[in-house]
């Protein structure tokens, strides 16, 4: 069987398009609760509430978009159409929700859920098309994880920019005390880089690979994928890790200027040791799982990180920068050593359903999983702002132990929880390369009889 090699210039155009997504996407992990809380001036409660309403619109987004994907069919392909003609109201809407108007606070709250939803629903459109391309680039496993790797690396590339380049640049200094103005000008930099790497992503990738897709109602095609054991523990990985992701991230910021009483150039090195560990995992992960079982690294990672949140939450006060750093990094690095693995385990759980179940939903399948991420997203962002509030906090001011203590709590005990509850769910996956290269002869044979 001939597998589809990918050229560097492809992966590389692969992962810009993934670079691209993680603008929003690392914005709303990193700094987008702080943004609302202490520059836009939402009260931590309404910010939860924002945070799951627009979660329970994405329940209808995307499982719609991934069917949309399902009956495109276009001379550019399946997916890259959306990338070239919506990458510029992608970054209109990064644009605006980053934008503060001199309204009242009733008529903030209602542009905040405005711009809010505009975001989220332009992030849906491109990335359920983006996260099911790599499913038609090649039918090679290693040429995916290869991809996913390039792709995973652009996307802290992504966080870097946004960890770095937009605090800088947002500085109060240089907009004459203007907070907003500065993450308003930041952040619109940040959304035209994003346009021009979905055009590139457009530009340098091709659809090669064509499969049959179920032509069945919605309801149906839910009913098939529930069938899929496999993709449903991606599914509930997906959940849980993305809620512990999201939680310690929004916290970060917080807990460098609050808990470890940091200042700019503090706050924004703190974040900056996040994403270049999680950019040596990347590499790592590829290269450890050229001779070793990529299923067990994820399993072992994910428990490592509980233990390892554990040691952070105990051994790190107020003020101990340097340790605070070293166990953030080592936190970092070792949580995103699974990442490439998962994005790649979407299209082979895809494949193992196709043979399962003698048809293939691959649209509801990717939009599915982009649900629970954000379903995750959602709880974790109402979880950071329920505990904020609950604890005490209080924006822009010196905090009280009890906010300090909710603080410590978010960035290491409560993610380090579910880290540890996805690498145990791990043990319920079974499709290793060896797994994966027993199912291709019957892979193939379907391919031809469709």
């Amino acid at each position: 069987m001939s597998l589809i090699k990918l050229t560097r210039l492809e992966k590389v155009g692969f992962g810009a398009g993934d670079m691209a997504v993680n603008v929003v996407i690392s914005s709303m992990f990193l700094i987008m609760t702080f943004f609302y809380t202490d520059i836009y001036g939402l009260k931590p409660e309404d910010l939860g509430i924002m945070f799951l309403v627009v979660r329970l619109i994405d329940a209808v987004t995307d499982p719609l978009m991934g069917l949309l994907t399902d009956r495109t069919n276009t001379r550019w392909g399946r997916y890259r159409p959306y990338f070239l003609f919506l990458a510029i109201p992608f970054g209109i809407s990064v644009f605006l929700t980053f934008s503060t108007p001199d309204f009242d606070y009733n008529t903030k709250l209602v542009y905040a859920y405005a711009t809010y939803i505009f975001v989220t629903i332009m992030f849906t459109s491109v990335t359920i098309p983006y996260i099911s391309l790599i499913g038609v680039l090649t039918d090679d496993p290693k040429e995916r994880l290869s991809a996913n790797g390039y792709r995973l690396f652009c996307a802290k590339v992504a966080a870097f920019l946004v960890t770095i380049v937009v605090p800088i640049l947002a500085d109060a200094d240089y907009w004459q005390g203007d907070k907003a103005l500065g993450y308003q000008v930041a952040m619109g930099l940040m959304a035209f880089i994003g346009t021009a790497l979905l055009l590139f992503c457009f530009a340098t990738t091709k659809e090669r690979l064509t499969h049959k897709v179920d032509s069945r109602s919605l309801w149906q095609q839910a009913k098939v994928l529930c069938r899929n054991d496999q993709w449903l523990i991606l599914a509930s990985v997906c959940l849980f890790g993305t809620t512990g992701y999201v939680v310690r991230s929004a916290v970060a910021l917080y807990y460098a200027k609050y808990y470890l009483g940091g200042d700019a150039a503090f706050q924004s090195l703190f974040l900056s040791v996040s994403v270049g560990a999680a950019i040596l995992a990347m590499v790592a992960s590829t290269w450890i799982t050229k001779s070793y079982c990529k299923v067990k690294l994820f399993r072992l990672s994910q428990i490592a990180v509980g233990i390892i949140s554990v040691v952070m939450f105990y051994a790190v006060s107020p003020g101990d920068y340097i340790l605070a750093l070293i166990l953030y990094f080592l936190l970092s690095f070792v949580v995103d050593l699974h990442a490439p693995i998962f994005w790649s385990a979407i299209a082979e759980s895809v494949d193992y359903g196709e043979v399962k179940n003698k048809n293939r939903a691959s649209g509801l399948a990717y939009g599915g999983i982009t649900f629970f991420q954000k379903a995750g997203m959602g709880i974790g962002g109402w979880l950071v702002s329920s505990l904020l509030a609950y604890y005490g906090y209080q924006a822009d001011q010196e905090q009280t132990s009890q906010a300090l203590y909710g603080i410590a709590l978010m960035l290491c005990i409560i993610p380090g929880f579910f880290h540890t509850v996805v690498g145990f769910i791990m043990y319920k996956y079974v499709i290793t390369d060896q797994y994966y290269d027993e199912i291709k002869p019957e892979l193939k044979t379907i391919a031809l009889n469709n």
